[in-house]
């Protein structure tokens, strides 16, 4: 575990200290498009957030190449260099796109060269674990088919999805957490040697999205870019690959001593690839609605719109900070939730925490405009969100701000009770102060007149 963590922590490290560069090189080499109609960000920010990304990723496997324990994955195992191959192809394709822009179907074509590539280098399903039967063997045209599937799926749920600041990186983190305890579980718990490689690259996964989200939270100060979406999507389906169909159930059963227990501990890989997307529903969910929105309005499954799933928490009425952390807490609850049901002895207790916590997030969801606040003797201490602030006081109407500059130019006093309505903007203040109001306007014309 101790190698792990050190390999976390030096790429989470090494993306946070590359952000920074990246992002002056971003607006040096004019990586920043204009607001779209879709964007929820009011001003340009540079992309090209994936080349710090990418970085961390290489010096995390740098650094695990010289560890006593992990550096044997790099001699037994092709799942290393397959990856730095497929990431690198990804990589390079959100690079052109963030600069310039790719064609959808393109882009499309190069996900299945990249796919194409770890599948010829040895990332492929070999076989589906079914239960009662056990592993299923399946021919290599099945496994190539099914292995660039799950990495189209994955790398295009996670492209959706990067819609909000922080949004993307943040829900990765989240199924990668989920992803490496369940790995882990089953390499130390189970011995099972060939899950060593997924639990590698989850915690080379999560690195890169502890560092990178610092930069990315509301308000952003980059963005990711498809180079880093892409990558992200690419590495947890290499993560599931590496994992679905090398687990054997005799294997578990030996340790767990009876079938009953096996088929439990199995459960998140007994049907293909079920972990893998649980972890990933919201996306995997987002993508199906969207392309099934596109297609039925006559449009291009990859035409963009303005209809997502963190795109429908703003029109519903929350904030954009709060939007992302009900997406977060959805995801965690899924993916953490699956992970949970496979350890508890007992799918009660696990069931009951889910339907209270599920009960939690849907009051959350409908209570948009409820803001908290805290007690006025705390308020010094807390975030200033927390604080309640001059504008949740009753403050006057326009037309009675317009009575008190009126009355204070003419030297009157200002009425003492006016109508709790939406105060006046600085500009329009401004305007008023000289413009004055109708009545101070009609004064001189009506002695002119006379």
């Amino acid at each position: 575990m101790r190698e792990y963590l050190l390999v976390l922590f030096v790429t989470a490290a090494v993306t946070y200290l590359l952000v920074g560069p990246v992002r002056k090189f971003a607006i040096a080499a004019g990586a920043m498009p204009a607001v779209r109609a879709r964007d929820v960000h009011r001003e340009p920010t540079p992309r090209l957030g994936g080349i710090a990304m990418f970085g961390g990723l290489c010096a995390g496997l740098l650094v695990a190449s010289q560890l006593t324990n992990i550096g044997r994955l790099f001699i037994q195992s092709a799942d290393v260099r397959a990856l730095l191959s497929g990431a690198g192809i990804m990589w390079i394709l959100g690079v052109l796109d963030d600069k310039w822009g790719v064609d959808a179907l393109v882009k499309l074509g190069g996900q299945m060269i990249a796919a194409g590539v770890m599948v010829w280098q040895g990332v492929t399903v070999i076989s589906i674990p079914v239960p009662g039967v056990g592993p299923v063997a399946v021919t290599p045209t099945q496994g190539m088919i099914i292995s660039v599937a799950l990495v189209v799926v994955m790398v295009n749920a996670v492209n959706f999805i990067d819609g909000l600041d922080g949004l993307a990186a943040g829900m990765v983190c989240i199924a990668a957490m989920a992803f490496f305890l369940y790995s882990y579980r089953l390499w130390i718990g189970y011995g099972v040697n060939d899950a060593a490689p997924a639990v590698l690259f989850s915690a080379v996964l999560i690195g890169m999205c502890l560092g990178f989200l610092p930069h990315n939270l509301h308000p952003a100060r980059i963005f990711m870019g498809d180079s880093g979406s892409m990558m992200l999507g690419l590495m947890l389906a290499v993560a599931a690959i590496s994992i679905t169909g090398r687990v054997d159930p005799d294997l578990i059963g030996a340790r767990t001593g009876s079938q009953t227990a096996t088929v439990h501990a199995l459960v998140p890989i007994y049907i293909p690839l079920l972990l893998p997307l649980t972890v990933i529903a919201l996306p995997l969910a987002d993508l199906l609605l969207a392309v099934v929105r596109r297609t039925w309005a006559g449009r291009s499954p990859f035409a963009a719109d303005k209809q997502h799933l963190h795109h429908r928490l703003l029109l519903v009425g929350h904030s954009h900070s709060r939007a992302v952390l009900i997406m977060y807490f959805w995801a965690a609850l899924i993916a953490f939730g699956t992970v949970a049901f496979s350890v508890a002895n007992t799918g009660r207790t696990v069931v009951l925490a889910f339907a209270g916590l599920c009960l939690v997030g849907l009051v959350v969801l409908l209570m948009p405009r409820f803001r908290p606040h805290a007690p006025r003797a705390v308020q010094a201490i807390v975030p200033p969100r927390y604080r309640k602030s001059r504008a949740d006081e009753p403050v006057a109407g326009p037309a009675a701000a317009a009575e008190a500059l009126t009355a204070a130019a003419e030297g009157a006093e200002a009425p003492a009770e006016t109508p709790a309505m939406a105060e006046l903007s600085a500009k329009d203040k401004a305007l008023l102060s000289r413009i004055g109001s109708g009545a101070t306007a009609l004064g001189p014309r009506s002695r002119s007149k006379s």
